[in-house]
């Protein structure tokens, strides 16, 4: 491998390390219990919240957002895909949208009991945000590492992942443990621990912005950004067109939109379950979470290398069944602390491999030249941005008050994702996209 490719590729991981720190520090383990707090605090008796006339069960408010965030993603990400490759700027796209997201995470500083709109409206930002950038990142893929070479680097970039955003986590939860003794309130801290997300963030981006290389424009008059805009959403309507010329890749797609919602939901829900339904404290949930990303950084490697023996198609599918046997844990045995520690390591597991293997496994199956477009697509329904999932998880809970039913609402992603997975003709999909 030529050092030049070599140092493009740690930039690209890099990246992953970057923005690691928002769906691990923000979405898994403070936001939801913190913004579901302050909603708590600002209900009536009925333990509702009433905004723009709606009556919302507070515990509904955060999965509420993730779908809206997720629903305003249906109409940007594409268009900023079909941009994207259109104007070939994939670095300058991928830098305004990754500072977007950390700015708006930054500003979680200033969210306290008065300002639960505030919190929502830039949560959103920053969730739209993040979903771009990974648009942009991952259509990159396809430009540093051949097919044959995907699985490795796919899964290289999820474990950087996992262990930037696990040592920010780690450093969150020794300054959160000691902050009463620092003076500090615990509200505080939550503050200061979601703004640092938005630092990490930024800083880190730094890396990639420098090491990735500035691809050449496929156009002229890149000053004119009315007739890029436009452009764009002429291309992504050709796009979206001609997507009934893959219906292999299709079915792959429709297989990870149904699952990828069900582990988003597990990823996003997994703290408000612990601290609602069992009574668990937010130190003891990082603590957990904090244990997964590093499980997870193995669990990818591990599955890179399962791939290679018994097929990416398989390998995938085994850690569904796997994702199965958790949920039905997670309904009918999880009581208590113990049990919470050997899902948390059981899922950590398996997320990396479930994660990196259908990135990989879904760049075989996009025709060149399309990559961020195909891929804006695929991120609908990527780390911290599903919308059905969560959308039912509230309706379920509001219906029932029962999280545990609203958890095993989540089983039915898995089992029809599997199913269209099953139905797959990867190697038909490979050939369709021109790829083979």
């Amino acid at each position: 491998m030529k050092s030049e490719q070599k140092s493009e590729r740690l930039g690209w991981y890099f990246y992953d390390w970057a923005n690691s720190a928002f769906p691990t520090t923000v979405i898994t383990v403070f936001l939801g219990p913190y913004i579901t707090s302050i909603a708590k605090a600002a209900a009536n008796p009925a333990g509702a919240i009433n905004l723009f006339g709606l009556e919302i069960a507070a515990g509904s408010f955060f999965p509420y957002l993730v779908s809206l965030s997720v629903l305003l993603q249906v109409l940007v990400l594409p268009v900023i895909g079909a941009i994207t490759d259109y104007t070939n700027q994939k670095k300058i796209i991928l830098g305004v949208t990754a500072y977007l997201g950390a700015f708006a995470t930054l500003s979680f500083y200033f969210l306290d009991g008065t300002k639960l709109l505030f919190g929502g409206t830039m949560f959103i930002v920053a969730n739209v945000a993040f979903g771009a950038s990974i648009v942009v990142y991952n259509s990159i893929l396809n430009d540093i590492a051949e097919i044959s070479e995907r699985d490795k680097v796919s899964s290289r970039g999820w474990a950087f992942g996992y262990l930037g955003g696990g040592l920010l986590l780690l450093l969150n939860l020794a300054f959160f443990s000691q902050a009463e003794t620092l003076g500090i309130s615990v509200g505080l801290a939550v503050r200061i621990c979601l703004a640092s997300a938005g630092v990490w963030w930024a800083v880190f981006t730094i890396i990639p912005l420098v090491k990735i290389r500035k691809y050449r424009s496929k156009i002229t008059g890149m000053g004119d950004s009315a007739k890029v805009i436009s452009r764009g959403f002429k291309q992504f309507r050709e796009t979206f067109s001609s997507l009934r010329l893959y219906p292999k890749t299709l079915m792959f797609l429709a297989a990870f939109l149904l699952f990828n919602d069900g582990v988003q939901a597990v990823i996003t829900l997994s703290a408000q379950f612990g601290q609602e339904e069992l009574g668990l404290d937010m130190s003891f949930l990082t603590t957990v979470i904090l244990i997964v990303q590093f499980v997870a950084f193995a669990g990818s490697l591990f599955f890179n290398y399962l791939s290679d023996k018994i097929g990416t198609k398989n390998a995938l599918s085994l850690s569904l069944v796997i994702w199965i046997a958790a949920i039905v844990f997670a309904f009918g045995f999880l009581y208590g602390k113990t049990e919470f520690m050997i899902l948390g390591v059981t899922i950590g597991f398996v997320l990396g491999g479930t994660q990196a293997l259908s990135r990989s496994l879904f760049s075989k199956m996009i025709p060149k030249g399309k990559e961020a477009e195909f891929f804006s697509f695929y991120e609908l329904s990527d780390r911290g941005t599903s919308w059905l999932a969560p959308m039912i998880f509230g309706l379920v809970f509001q219906m029932t008050g029962s999280y545990r039913y609203a958890i095993l609402s989540l089983i039915i992603f898995f089992a029809a994702g599997l199913l269209l997975l099953f139905k797959t003709n990867v190697k038909m999909a490979i050939a369709e996209s021109g790829n083979s």
